[in-house]
């Protein structure tokens, strides 16, 4: 399955957000922030990363509603399914 451009782009956006929040948490924990403070960044990286992985399956969908048959490796039902509920 290949992403199209405008999939590819957002889902980059989301994880290099998700990337300086992680860095940003690590920082937290050195300097010895509360705990409350840590937890709620960390909640809020992994929804990044959630819609992160969202965006791809949703992406994958939309292919294979399009019926792209140029598309030699589009990926059945049963694949985007299992994608999608790893992420739940």
């Amino acid at each position: 399955m290949k992403m199209q451009e405008d999939a590819v782009t957002a889902v980059l956006n989301r994880l290099r957000r998700a990337q300086g929040q992680l860095t940003g948490i690590i920082t937290m924990i050195e300097d010895g922030r509360d705990c409350a403070d840590v937890v709620t960044q960390l909640a809020a990286v992994s929804r990044a990363l959630d819609r992160a992985g969202f965006k791809i399956v949703a992406s994958g969908m939309r292919q294979c509603l399009k019926g792209d048959e140029a598309e030699s490796s589009s990926m059945t039902e049963e694949e985007l399914e299992k994608l999608f509920l790893a992420l739940a």
